[in-house]
């Protein structure tokens, strides 16, 4: 198994080995900014920890949500911090629609790496 093999099949473990709870409705505003509208359900998983402290996010999409499509690496400018979200049963299209709701202002930036063919 090579070392990208691996990576997936973590992600898939740390997946399967939590439960998703989804905070965020797709369509429902961002609490603090009322015109970003989430594009896509977004939560967390139980029993985890990202380098803000709080639970691992969570972008589920239209297909299985036991499934890692993608991740997203973000900078975050105003928090001063680093994350890894990943994507749950997410199309192509609508990973694009989860890059582009973070980069759509302010002082975060995301970076999509989505999973590649046949690594599921």
């Amino acid at each position: 198994m090579s070392e990208d093999d691996d990576f997936w099949a973590y992600l898939d473990r740390l997946v399967a080995e939590s439960q998703i709870v989804i905070e965020r409705q797709r369509g429902a505003a961002h609490p603090d900014y009322p015109d970003m509208i989430y594009p896509l359900h977004y939560g967390y998983l139980t029993g985890t920890a990202a380098m803000d402290g709080d639970e691992v996010d969570v972008w589920v999409g239209s297909g299985d949500a036991a499934q890692v499509s993608a991740v997203l690496v973000t900078v975050d400018l105003l928090k001063r911090d680093t994350e890894v979200k990943v994507m749950l049963g997410c199309t192509p299209a609508e990973q694009q629609q989860a890059l582009a709701f973070l980069n759509s202002g302010g002082l975060l930036r995301a970076w999509l790496v989505p999973r590649p063919p046949g690594k599921d």
